[in-house]
């Protein structure tokens, strides 16, 4: 149960928002594999695990198309599928990262309300919440293909005017620096985290409060300052 004495002036932020491949979801080197196979698979070269973990977190074709700069337009279509295709066949390979479950449930004893804003589909994220039984565990979630695809602030926008919550009292907590800089194009406060798709060289210029290295140095920095 929550606790009670724990009251929004003893919060610093009313709202966390999480972005879910590689923050939350142990998921980087599956999409990166199926990013690959995908675009050979149209005719298209192989690009290096850098250029398709850049993409990770952008929605789907556009991320597609960015890591695919030799494939024309009118194979998209069928790119996505194959992307589909792939990754359906390896989504049980992969699962939360150590430690995300007591974060998250610590964070909702705490009177924090939680949400997703991911890159990922609403059909995708769906799955994913059923497969590893995390549904009541958010209060609310924005996808790239129901709003807009990061970095623009959509998502976030969305979930501040659904709360009713004002933008310093929400933060925003991901892996990539297109979850940064849509926090950063929200006014949102953000926290980046150094093990998923992007190299933590690159938050710097984008101003986060913290750059956690594993979860457990997250749950700590969030207990001490969320």
């Amino acid at each position: 149960m929550p606790d009670p004495s724990l009251t929004s002036a003893s919060r610093q932020f009313d709202l966390i928002a999480f972005d879910w491949d590689g923050t939350l979801f142990d998921s980087t080197a599956i999409i990166v594999r199926c990013i690959q196979r995908a675009v050979v698979d149209v005719g298209g070269r192989q690009p290096s695990d850098q250029a398709a973990a850049y993409v990770i977190g952008l929605g789907l074709m556009q991320a597609l198309a960015h890591a695919a700069p030799d494939v024309p337009p009118e194979k998209y279509p069928e790119l996505g599928a194959r992307y589909k295709h792939h990754y359906l066949a390896h989504q049980n390979d992969i699962s939360l990262f150590a430690g995300v479950l007591p974060l998250l449930a610590d964070l909702k004893a705490r009177n924090h309300w939680l949400a997703v804003a991911t890159g990922k589909s609403r059909r995708g994220l769906d799955e994913a919440l059923q497969a590893v039984e995390l549904r009541g565990m958010f209060d609310s979630s924005r996808t790239a293909d129901e709003t807009a695809g990061k970095p623009h602030p959509l998502m976030l926008q969305e979930l501040m005017q659904e709360f009713g919550v004002e933008p310093h009292r929400v933060l925003m907590i991901g892996d990539t620096t297109h979850d940064l800089q849509m926090a950063l194009n929200a006014g949102v406060p953000s926290v980046g985290v150094s093990y998923g798709a992007h190299e933590p060289e690159a938050f710097a210029a984008l101003g986060p409060l913290h750059v956690a290295h594993s979860v457990a140095e997250l749950h700590t920095w969030l207990r001490a300052h969320a």
